[in-house]
């Protein structure tokens, strides 16, 4: 039996679907158990039940491998990094005394504790909890993970439709290696059967600079659009403007501070086989059709 974190929502569904693709059972572990469950009665759903370890402890046993997708974009509503890292902890500390024997945790590139980023110090926490709980473990660290439910790259589109020019923060020049959604989830799931106590990255085969990358996208889907070099600072008011319009949180200081510091970048080699150039082209006609909020997805009903 294999347990998915959040197989309802980006990243665990496409594990789960991996899993089950290739005739594995699936037990998923959500913030929403009462959502529409997109695999029916393939995968049984249960709460994360932080607050009530035993019960947590007995969703997961007769787990063999925990997927662990948990975590938060931003901090909101009361949801804390500094929360969200004990409630990992406590997730981890359940799976080992309800046997579970392999944890595969998604974390991100150039995560540290020396991070002054809190998105990224908080992603080298879990790390350094899952290490030291005694659990044979699987470190997978995406880049900045495309794919059709994705929401900062159908939202970088959907601004791009929606709007006259689009903002490029200082230079441009920083740069970005997307890595496919379904690339990383077959990535998690070779690692878990084939090595233990690896950290590795998950990164596409393609590297943009982020105004390329925008160039990229407007040519397929709205030729044409301005581009506007602004300062960081202006760009993440001019967010917070339309954030206040769609009633979410369109990017973050810390979001913006990480891309332009090539945080979504590797020195590894490619081990995802996905072009985003050729999956753009094929999905140009789909993407940024409608806002994707984070706040609704994540947050609203909790």
């Amino acid at each position: 039996m294999n347990i998915v974190t959040g197989a309802f929502g980006y990243i665990g569904r496409y594990i789960a679907r991996h899993l089950l693709d290739v005739g594995e059972a699936v037990r998923t572990i959500t913030t929403h158990p009462n959502k529409p469950n997109p695999f029916g009665d393939a995968v049984e759903a249960f709460p994360y039940s932080f607050d009530d370890p035993e019960k947590l402890v007995a969703t997961l046993r007769g787990g063999s491998t925990l997927y662990n997708t948990y975590w938060i974009r931003f901090e909101y509503g009361g949801a804390t990094f500094q929360q969200a890292v004990r409630n990992t902890v406590t997730l981890f500390e359940c799976a080992k005394k309800a046997g579970v024997s392999t944890i595969v945790h998604m974390s991100v590139t150039n995560a540290s504790v020396e991070s002054r980023l809190p998105y990224y110090r908080g992603k080298a926490l879990q790390e350094h909890a899952l290490i030291d709980s005694g659990v044979s473990y699987v470190i997978v660290r995406p880049t900045l993970v495309f794919g059709k439910e994705d929401i900062l790259v159908n939202n970088i589109a959907w601004l791009i439709r929606t709007f006259p020019v689009f903002p490029i923060f200082g230079d441009g020049r920083y740069t970005l290696q997307p890595v496919y959604v379904g690339d990383v989830a077959a990535i998690a799931v070779s690692c878990a059967r084939n090595g233990k106590g690896v950290i590795l990255d998950a990164i596409g085969p393609e590297t943009f600079t982020f105004e390329e990358f925008v160039r990229l996208v407007s040519a397929q889907i709205k030729p044409g659009v301005k581009l506007v070099h602004i300062p960081p600072a202006i760009g993440i008011g001019l967010g917070r403007v339309i954030g206040l319009a769609v009633r979410d949180v369109i990017l973050t200081s810390d979001e913006l501070q990480g891309l332009m510091q090539g945080m979504l970048t590797s020195r590894q080699a490619p081990n995802g086989a996905t072009r985003f150039s050729e999956w753009l082209a094929r999905h140009k006609d789909e993407i940024g059709l409608t806002y994707s909020s984070e706040l609704r997805r994540h947050f609203r009903g909790r």
